[in-house]
This record gives C-alpha cells, sequence and structure tokens, in this order.
C-alpha cells in the first residue's frame, strides 16, 4: 500500500472523506460518505467531478506522427482537424486489442492522446516497438485530468472558461481556466454531456477547489464511474474487451474508419487488419452483448451465461445495479446465435439461474451536446 502513487488530488479525496481503494497503481477514490448511488444520480442531474489523472495522458508529434499512427491504428487522420478527437483502438498483430485510446489532432504533426491508467507500461511499450525514429512519445506526467460530467457541467464550467460552450461532442481547444492553460474537450466516459480537463499538476488543487465551490458540483468516486459507464453501454478494458478480444467480438467495427474498412480508399494497413477483416467476413464465434437482468439483485463479473437446456453459451464481463433504471444491468459475451436483441438467457449466481433478456446498448440515452 505504501507504494501505491497519488494524484494531485489525494488530499482532497481525503478530506472529503472518500473511501480509498488501490487502482491501477494509485490510490484512489471509490466512493464517497453519500454513496455510489447518489454520486450517480448526481452526475445524471447536475455535475459530478472525476479525478482521472490516473490515466495515461501523451503527445505524440513529429513529421511522421501522422503516418505512424495510421499504420498502428485504424484512423483516418485526414478527416480530423485540429480540436477535433476521435475514439479508437489499439490492436495487436493477432487481432485482439492492446488498449482504447481517445486521440486528439492538436495541429498535423502533433496528437494529444489519452489512454488506460492499468495499460500505460503496455501502451507505451507498443508505441515505442512501432513509432518511427522521427515521431516523438511525451508523457506529460507534469499534468492532471479531471472531468466534469453532466448536464450542469457547461453551465458551471462557462464561468470559469467561456470558451467551452463553443466545443461540441469530441472537440476540445486550448484555454485558461482558473488562470491556467489547460486542454479542454467535450467527452467524457458516463453518457453524459461534459468535459475532461487537462491541467498542469500544479494548478490542479486550485482548479477542483474552485470548481467545488459551486453547489451543483460533486466528487464522484471510481464505484458511480463504473455504473455511469456500464449504463451508457461503454466497454471497460481489461474486462468487456483485452489483448485477446477481437474488435469484431467486441462489437467495435463501428470505431474502424470508413476509409480503412474493406473497400475503402484506405483499406487496411494497420496492425492487425488482416485478422480483423477476416473475422468480420467469416463471422464471430462470441459477441459482446447487453442484458436486463430480471429482479433486483445485479449478476457480477465471470458470471457463466446458460441457455434454457443449461449449457454454457458466455461469460458475464460487466455487471452491476443501474440507479438510473433501478434495475440491475450487464454486459458480457455469448455464442453468436444468442447475440440477438430479445434472447432469454440466464446467468448462474451461486449455481442457480438468474433470468437476462439480450438488450440493446445503452442501457440509458447517451446526451453528449452535438450542437
Amino acid at each position: 500500500m505504501t507504494d501505491l502513487l497519488h494524484t494531485p488530488f489525494h488530499a482532497m479525496h481525503v478530506e472529503a472523506g472518500a473511501k480509498m481503494v488501490p487502482f491501477a497503481g494509485f490510490d484512489m477514490p471509490v466512493q464517497y460518505p453519500d454513496g455510489i448511488k447518489t454520486e450517480h444520480l448526481h452526475t445524471r442531474e447536475g455535475a459530478g467531478l472525476f479525478d482521472v489523472s490516473h490515466m495515461g495522458q501523451a503527445l505524440i508529434k513529429g513529421a511522421s506522427a501522422k503516418q505512424d499512427l495510421e499504420a498502428m491504428l485504424p484512423l483516418d487522420l485526414d478527416l480530423l482537424q485540429p480540436g477535433q478527437q476521435v475514439y479508437t483502438f489499439m490492436p495487436n498483430a493477432s487481432g485482439g486489442i492492446v488498449d482504447d485510446l481517445i486521440v486528439t489532432c492538436w495541429n498535423d504533426n502533433t496528437y494529444f492522446v489519452v489512454f488506460n491508467a492499468a495499460c500505460k507500461d503496455k501502451d507505451v511499450a507498443h508505441f515505442g516497438a512501432h513509432l518511427s525514429a522521427s515521431t516523438e512519445l511525451k508523457l506529460l506526467d507534469d499534468r492532471a485530468l479531471l472531468a466534469l460530467q453532466g448536464p450542469k457541467a457547461v453551465d458551471v464550467l462557462s464561468e470559469l472558461a467561456p470558451q467551452c460552450a463553443e466545443l461540441v461532442f469530441m472537440t476540445g481547444a486550448h484555454m485558461s481556466v482558473n488562470n491556467a492553460e489547460c486542454y479542454v474537450t467535450r467527452s467524457g466516459y458516463t453518457g453524459e454531456d461534459g468535459f475532461e480537463i487537462s491541467v498542469p499538476a500544479a494548478a490542479a488543487e486550485s482548479l477542483a477547489q474552485r470548481l467545488l465551490e459551486s453547489p451543483l458540483v460533486k466528487w464522484i468516486g471510481l464505484g458511480a464511474r463504473d455504473s455511469l459507464r456500464l449504463e451508457a453501454g461503454l466497454c471497460l478494458y481489461g474486462h468487456d474487451m483485452d489483448d485477446e478480444r477481437s474488435p469484431a467480438e467486441a462489437a467495435l467495427g463501428w470505431a474502424v474508419a470508413k476509409s480503412r474498412r474493406v473497400g475503402g480508399s484506405k483499406e487496411g494497413g494497420f496492425i492487425g487488419a488482416e485478422s480483423l477483416f477476416a473475422k468480420q467476413r467469416d463471422g464471430v464465434a462470441e459477441m459482446r452483448v447487453g442484458f436486463l437482468v430480471d429482479g433486483k439483485a445485479p449478476v457480477r463479473e465471470d458470471a457463466e451465461i446458460v441457455d434454457e437446456d443449461g449449457d454454457v453459451i458466455g461469460r458475464v464481463t460487466s455487471g452491476g445495479f443501474a440507479p438510473s433504471l433501478n434495475a440491475p444491468v450487464a454486459m458480457g459475451y455469448v455464442s453468436a446465435p444468442y447475440a440477438i436483441i430479445g434472447t432469454k438467457v440466464a446467468a448462474l449466481v451461486r449455481g442457480k439461474p438468474r433470468p437476462m433478456t439480450v438488450a440493446k446498448m445503452p442501457f440509458v440515452p447517451q446526451r453528449y451536446y452535438r450542437g
């Protein structure tokens, strides 16, 4: 425990009464005294403040940056104007997923990348193995990352940085926030409108304190972050996708730029493309789907999924209670013939079947601001 890293907001979390837990090498807040359900619903109704400084932030820059990134990722960076960002995944040679990322164009030669906390070391190694000598990967270890999420987020942040209101979903800009030079994107991991704020570590605590002065803003921990993203149908790396899962199985084919797909003007050419295309052509044995769970008790990760005859057909990869629905939901993989919306299955919980129905995701409407 003494080896756990601290974000610049650690003392603030402790002072706020957070329950701290180890997460991706950091001592992080899982919940505050109000509890996960209250935090979750506050984010859906107001503005939740999340410390996501454990995530990796980096710049990839150089004359060959665009070419190198397109050789690694299924992106068409010619479509990204400065300030535009895109969700993508980083395939490995066998067609699995090294990590999922957000890539933002700062200019033709510089890209801002945010990646998962638990994958930082392997991501850096993967980039290092595939970027050319003329492309630099610069880790931004001197910056913190805050997420302000919810329908009131724009009202709060506009008081400090009026420019943020001009952004639409998946765009960003450099701007001064509370007298600190930040990079702000209109994005997040909750399904709500909101922002992610990359701020110099030295100015981070002051910014958080200023945001928390608003009665609309409360700290939100990892517990509610997980239930919010599950309701929004968003994958969690290492659970709903990993090095072994193909994007075809994970239902992430939409994240391949149209020009990089079969028949596109820049078809393939990225790591793992042949494997992905083969699975899309030939079909996959399992598919990621969502589930509505009967009753009130949640079904947790690793529960086996069975058909009406009791034969195992899959596994739950994420599951929990959805406060917005006042009901449990789950996500997981099932044999392809069962991946049809409306199919009745069951999860084995302590040896007993819990009825579930394959359902469309997201479970709650996404409310991103698109202008």
